[in-house]
């Protein structure tokens, strides 16, 4: 038994004891008011007043359980140690090249031939595991949404979403995995590749995936997208959803030019030009005084 069930009988039994107990509360008051003696009649309102409290608590355990305990459980037990997985998923049967010939009114032979998704050789060669990949490893159909909870589930999955977008999430449960493995993840419109991540699985056996698709929200363009998941070599599973409207246009961010900022130059000095100095004039030297 998962947790999820587990939380779900839980609660169903507390609902049941919760109702059992209100009956036995009701009968205890109707038998208090047919009781001629007062003690007695006490005491059975009493019974019946503890009575309607244990319902009201094994009601309110059984909304709390339902509401929240699944999330809590989850984070003591997290989901990549334990399997989670129910009987309902099925083994992905590997796709073989399979043609089918359809006779047009032309009488025309047209073969129609279904290729098996492969890793391109770009990638395959960034491949670095040595574990061999567990050929019992099952995995449930991808589920696509713009959001997801605490718990690894989709928010209002869709498999068509509208512009603007900037993240879409794919989610899955798996089991029989083992760690350390080659997982490799392609995501494509149309034909164009997107994105592409390679590297070692460490998810544990079994539990829930994420997988996550961001681009500029100028870059999701309308048309029909795909993920393409792999183990080793081996496809495992995709999964489809479309895109429609037109993505938002980019706006255009001038970048900041630089302006040379013009170096001062050396104002030339004034050179002091010289005072001319007077020449000393001839001091007349004093006459001869005739003598008497």
């Amino acid at each position: 038994m998962d947790i999820r069930s587990t939380v779900i009988t839980l609660t169903i039994l507390a609902v049941i004891a919760a109702i059992w107990t209100a009956v036995r509360a009701s009968r205890a008051i109707q038998k208090g008011k047919r009781m001629p003696f007062y003690f007695k009649r006490r005491k059975l309102y009493d019974q019946a007043a503890g009575l309607i409290l244990t319902a009201l608590a094994l009601g309110a355990f059984a909304y709390f359980n339902f509401r929240f305990g699944e999330g809590i459980a989850y984070r003591y037990f997290p989901p990549s140690l334990t399997p989670s997985l129910t009987p309902t998923i099925t083994l992905t049967p590997t796709i073989t090249l399979t043609p089918t010939i359809t006779l047009t009114p032309t009488i025309t032979n047209t073969p129609s031939v279904t290729n098996t998704p492969s890793v391109p050789q770009a990638i395959a060669t960034q491949f670095d595991s040595f574990v061999t990949p567990n050929p019992n490893a099952v995995f449930s159909p991808i589920v696509f949404a713009t959001e997801i909870d605490e718990n690894f589930q989709p928010v209002n999955p869709a498999v068509e979403f509208s512009n603007p977008l900037t993240k879409i999430y794919g989610t899955y449960s798996y089991n029989f995995m083992d760690n350390g493995v080659q997982w490799t993840e392609l995501w494509y419109r149309g034909e164009t590749l997107l994105k592409a991540t390679t590297g070692h699985w460490e998810g544990g056996t079994g539990g829930y995936g994420v997988l996550a698709l961001e681009l500029p929200a100028e870059e999701w363009l309308p048309g029909e997208y795909q993920v393409q998941c792999f183990v080793g070599s081996q496809w495992i599973l995709s999964g489809y959803f479309t895109v429609v409207g037109n993505p938002p246009t980019a706006t255009f961010t001038p970048s900041p030019t630089f302006t040379l900022t013009p170096t001062p130059t050396s104002t030339p000095t004034r050179t002091a030009t010289p005072t001319r100095t007077p020449i000393p004039s001839n001091t007349p030297k004093p006459s001869a005084t005739p003598q008497p």
